[in-house]
């Protein structure tokens, strides 16, 4: 049996994590934390070290972006999606360039996060959306 990749979901909005928990655990993820800004994701992420971090950008006490490089200056081989309501080319851009792997515009469609996770584990080259 194949062990089921783990999973922290950052995101200020609980019921988008609830959701997101939801999706995931019925497509064989096991999501291992939760936080509700990124200073407590923070030590989620420390303590776990999941394989795929879910993480919002505008969060309070700590901003997805500075998480995102703690993230990974903690554990580099984990995979940051990165979530926001601006789909702007900047702020996508930014996410890349300090590190996710990949960015999803909310409100999050399910079969869009499974998809962009499952990309970011079996190519590299199109870590953002095309629309």
């Amino acid at each position: 049996m194949k062990t089921p990749r783990t999973v922290v979901l950052i995101d200020d909005d609980n019921i988008m994590r609830q959701m997101l928990r939801l999706v995931l655990n019925s497509a064989d993820f096991q999501v291992v934390g939760e936080a509700g800004n990124g200073l407590d994701g923070i030590d989620i992420c420390k303590k776990c070290k999941p394989d795929i971090v879910l993480l919002d950008i505008a969060m309070p006490k700590m901003d997805g972006l500075l998480a995102l490089e703690l993230i990974l200056a903690m554990n580099p081989a984990t995979k940051v999606i990165m979530a926001s309501v601006e789909s702007k080319k900047d702020k996508v851009l930014e996410a890349i360039r300090r590190g996710a792997v990949g960015f999803v515009v909310k409100p999050l469609n399910p079969a869009t996060v499974l998809d962009r996770i499952e990309s970011c584990f079996q190519r590299k080259d199109q870590p953002w959306p095309k629309d």
